[in-house]
């Protein structure tokens, strides 16, 4: 088994992003990734062809209302092809719920800006949740808002509901064309993509916190494409079962990379290993690896319940996210009524944006900046858009050709995205019909645009994320007791059970918790981060726990023979559990934790005295 220094030298704390260095986002032109450009021309043909199909069929207000659907296509692109036809048909039937509910509400203008206060919360919950990613919970309230105010009054709710339909479907069969020539295409780029973020966090050293983290979320993701996203079992045999023996080699590699010992030669064959296993996941299978050892895959994500019940568990950031998203929304429809703004829903939808994805306040601040620099910009394009008035075909390419913009552009450069995404906007908002005060509609999306960044701003601040040392503290101690089962599987030999990979995948997720807690409180308040450097040696020292024992388990998966080479022996484990149980306790009660016990292993006893002697330095003066 690998070995680890017992005292590796403890990073510093992660900077906090400033505002001068956010703001120079929005000069910068990041990368686009690869085939970005497939991607953009499915979202175009998906938004352009229901309303060529609405122009052809005589009824342009119908193709406009299916052009909500066409949505559909900006969701689920990296999920394997099975996955990926459930998640879309989903996608586009709540497209279509949205719209029919938008349309019956309208009937009854008391209930608007309280019910999608509270589709925006729902919306945020299950798609945050779910790990929907961008653009989340965003475009369903846009649609159960927007589909009111389309020049539609002929089309009856179920109707339009239908139409929806149709476009979510044309954008469901533009997805799965990919299906035809490259099967298993985004398992390969997921089981790549692990492979080169594992070669870069061994060659920073192995112990680097950044690309460490960066390495252990991909190798997450990737299982969960091999293996939480397979509505299917795999194929004896099969490319799958070949993607998953080279992602476990991938975790082995990883593993290995946590041995602080290594030297530069170690490194480099590691890090040459790693780089080939990325390129045999991308190449052709000519020739099958060995199968997978008998015993159940390693788990993705944790099961969707799970997730659900912790966006809304008491006292958590995720559940005060939702309330922020609900009090935003509601004050921007309220403010925006009162104001008699024309089309209210875009405050609504403008206040939802800048908060669904839980950002930390300087980015929040940053995405209301590129917003309304985005949107005041773009009014210019959408005025000439607006004004050409573009009809038939010529209407349909115009949409088109935004949106394929847009998603060329998003990955980039935000603001200048947004300067497209206000010209699509407004020109699918128009509903194909000529606009008589092109300056009036130009000015009510500005000014809505300016009221929802300023209400989810507000609202940021009467609502903000609890990061204190109470927070962090918790975050340790569910660290601690996620290490006990694993710990016990490694004192029987026993790491590849059900329930043992179960507790492994729920010691990482309790892992990527703890960081999160972590980033949330060095982009908080003075308090929070004064929180986060005097708690940061701790909480390093949990990491380092968490991925011995995950290193641990994996370097004993590699050796042949069920219980053949228990990691320590019962004593130790018996030891090791009363330890992380009573640091745990103390932790959760800011408290001093009782001496360690004598007979602790020696794979974790240097680590377990290092975050004794910081708990005892830490909560002298809390008793």
């Amino acid at each position: 088994m690998a070995t680890m220094s017992a005292h590796p030298p403890a990073p510093t704390p992660p900077p906090r992003p400033t505002a001068t260095g956010l703001l120079r986002e929005l000069r910068q032109l990041r990368p686009a990734p690869p085939r970005r450009w497939a991607f953009s021309l499915r979202a175009a043909l998906a938004m352009g062809l229901p309303v060529l199909a609405g122009w052809w069929g005589g009824d342009l207000a119908a193709g406009m209302m299916a052009t909500i659907g066409g949505f559909t296509s900006l969701y689920c692109s990296t999920r394997p092809y099975a996955a990926r036809a459930i998640g879309l048909a989903a996608t586009a039937l709540a497209f279509a719920l949205a719209v029919m509910f938008g349309l019956w509400l309208e009937h009854y203008p008391v209930l608007v800006v309280p019910a999608l206060a509270l589709v925006a919360m729902l919306a945020t919950w299950t798609a945050n949740a779910l790990r929907l990613g961008p653009p989340g919970a965003y475009l369903f309230v846009l649609a159960c808002a927007a589909g009111t105010a389309l020049p539609a009054s002929h089309i009856q709710p179920w109707q339009a509901g239908v139409l929806v339909l149709c476009g979510g479907a044309g954008a469901w069969l533009l997805h799965m064309l990919g299906a035809l020539l490259h099967p298993r295409g985004p398992e390969r780029q997921a089981v790549a993509m692990a492979a080169r973020a594992v070669a870069a966090h061994v060659a920073a050293g192995g112990h680097a916190p950044a690309p460490r983290r960066h390495a252990a979320q991909a190798l997450h993701e990737s299982w969960q494409t091999l293996v939480g996203f397979q509505p299917f079992p795999a194929r004896r045999g099969g490319e799958l079962e070949r993607l998953r023996a080279l992602n476990r080699q991938l975790h082995l590699v990883f593993a290995q990379a946590m041995d602080e010992t290594l030297g530069p030669e170690q490194r480099a064959q590691l890090q040459g290993q790693a780089n080939e296993l990325a390129a045999q996941a991308q190449a052709a299978a000519i020739r099958r690896p060995a199968q997978l050892p008998p015993g159940p895959v390693p788990h993705g994500y944790p099961r969707s319940w799970t997730l659900l019940r912790e966006g809304i568990a008491p006292g958590s950031n995720n559940l005060r996210t939702l309330l922020r998203v609900g009090l935003a929304t509601a004050m921007a429809g309220l403010v925006a009524g009162a104001l008699e703004l024309e089309r209210a829903y875009w405050a609504i939808a403008a206040a939802l944006l800048m908060l669904h994805m839980g950002l930390d306040w300087p980015r929040t601040v940053v995405r209301a900046a590129e917003r309304t620099v985005g949107t005041w910009c773009g009014l210019l394009l959408a005025g000439a858009v607006l004004a050409w008035h573009p009809a038939g075909p010529w209407l349909a390419l115009a949409i088109a050709v935004l949106q394929f913009t847009i998603e060329m552009t998003v990955v980039r450069n935000y603001a200048l995205a947004v300067v497209f995404i206000t010209a699509a906007a407004l020109t699918i908002a128009s509903g194909g019909q000529p606009v008589a005060d092109i300056g009036g509609m130009l000015l009510a999306r500005g000014l809505d645009t300016l009221l929802g960044c300023a209400c989810a701003l507000l609202a940021y601040r009467l609502l903000p994320p609890r990061a204190d040392a109470r927070t962090l503290a918790q975050g340790m101690a569910q660290c601690l007791l996620a290490l006990r089962t694993p710990c016990q599987g490694l004192a029987r030999g026993e790491v590849t059970s059900t329930t043992a990979r179960a507790a492994r995948r729920d010691l990482q997720h309790a892992g990527f918790l703890l960081e999160q807690r972590v980033d949330e409180a060095i982009a908080g308040s003075r308090p929070a981060r004064l929180a986060a450097e005097r708690w940061w040696p701790g909480v390093s020292i949990c990491q380092r726990l968490v991925y011995r024992v995950l290193a641990a388990c994996w370097d004993l998966e590699r050796e042949p023979g069920p219980a053949a080479h228990p990691a320590f022996t019962a004593e130790e484990a018996a030891a090791l559990l009363q330890a992380l149980q009573a640091q745990a306790d103390a932790l959760l009660a800011l408290r001093l934790p009782p001496p360690l016990p004598g007979a602790l292993p020696a794979l974790l006893q240097g680590d377990l005295r290092d975050l004794d002697r910081f708990l005892r330095a830490a909560l002298a003066h809390a008793d």
